[in-house]
């Protein structure tokens, strides 16, 4: 199952997070190494939210980096919570698409 972590930040985030930013790259560079991170990052203008992908049994996996990321410690992030993604289309899609799954008519 896919899940989204969302993160809601300081308003200077840009600036704060200099100090913090190895630490959680480095987090996040082991999530992605175990292949539970797939993907991740800040919505820009504004950046005040951050998302990041992740592939797992439950959201037990999202909320533990969440709860151990520097960026959370520091006080960079002001809130997050976890959200079940239902993935249909595209590669990486973990349910399939009911239009295209099974035999082609025709």
């Amino acid at each position: 199952m896919h899940y989204l972590l969302f993160y809601d930040f300081i308003g200077d985030y840009t600036e704060r997070r200099t100090a913090y930013r190895a630490d959680h790259l480095r987090h996040a560079q082991s999530a992605v190494d175990r292949g539970e991170l797939l993907l991740g990052g800040a919505l820009a203008d504004p950046a005040d939210t951050g998302v990041l992908l992740f592939d797992g049994a439950s959201a037990e996996i999202a909320e533990a980096f969440a709860r151990a990321d520097p960026y959370v410690l520091a006080g960079i992030v002001t809130g997050w919570r976890v959200r079940p993604w239902t993935t249909v289309v595209g590669a990486p899609a973990l349910c399939p698409n009911p239009l295209t799954a099974g035999p082609k008519n025709g």
